[in-house]
């Protein structure tokens, strides 16, 4: 699997914000994706050095809508999240950055 699809996207959330500080990075990753596969694909797309990965999958939220034709009931989708921790001697990901 290509580097490009193991990581999709970043993931944004307050706690995700705190943990930049200390070179803890949250990612949406590919639900078959491993963890060697994630930490692979995050040294050679940002040029850093990870210690460990953490996953999780996380479920989706049921949600609600009441229009004129009644209820109508829906899911989100689920996602698997990474959680990457790099080394203390490598440098942050420069995207990450200009967010703290």
């Amino acid at each position: 699997m290509e580097n490009e699809k193991i990581i999709i996207r970043p993931l944004l959330t307050e706690k995700s914000y705190s943990g930049i500080a200390n070179k803890v990075y949250s990612f949406i990753v590919a639900k078959d994706a491993g963890k060697i596969q994630i930490k692979n694909a995050v040294e050679q797309l940002f040029n850093v050095k990870v210690a460990k990965v953490n996953t999780c999958i996380i479920k989706g939220h049921k949600k609600t809508q009441n229009t004129k034709a009644g209820r109508t009931v829906g899911k989100t989708s689920d996602y698997k999240k990474a959680i990457v921790t790099l080394t203390p001697d490598s440098k942050t990901i420069a995207f990450f950055d200009s967010l703290s």
